[in-house]
């Protein structure tokens, strides 16, 4: 599945718009990582289980939009964002949306 951020693809042409498919997760803190957090703010730099967090809450996330755009009968989805929010103090919400296309 071609997942990408155009509004179309290069060299194809969109036979059929499915719509709007989307895919989220909700992942929570792990209190050893929020002492290391805390130990880094202190000198810096990069806060790896963070960012190992939120960038297999974002695969997770883009996995479940593009299963939805499967089951519509898909071949790609365009216009493809990400968006995080915070949903509680000690957790956030990843989501994947796009618009699901069949191409030519």
């Amino acid at each position: 599945m071609l997942v990408c951020t155009t509004e179309g693809v290069a060299g194809r042409e969109v036979a059929e718009t499915l719509g709007l498919v989307r895919g989220s997760t909700v992942r929570a803190k792990h209190l050893g990582t929020d002492i290391v957090a805390s130990l880094k703010n202190l000198v810096g730099g990069e806060i790896a289980g963070y960012s190992s967090m939120l960038g297999g809450a974002r695969e997770q996330a883009i996995d479940r939009m593009v299963e939805e755009a499967r089951g519509l009968g898909a071949d790609a989805v365009v216009g493809a964002r990400l968006e995080t929010s915070t949903v509680a103090s000690n957790a956030a919400e990843i989501v994947a949306y796009g618009t699901a296309v069949r191409l030519r």
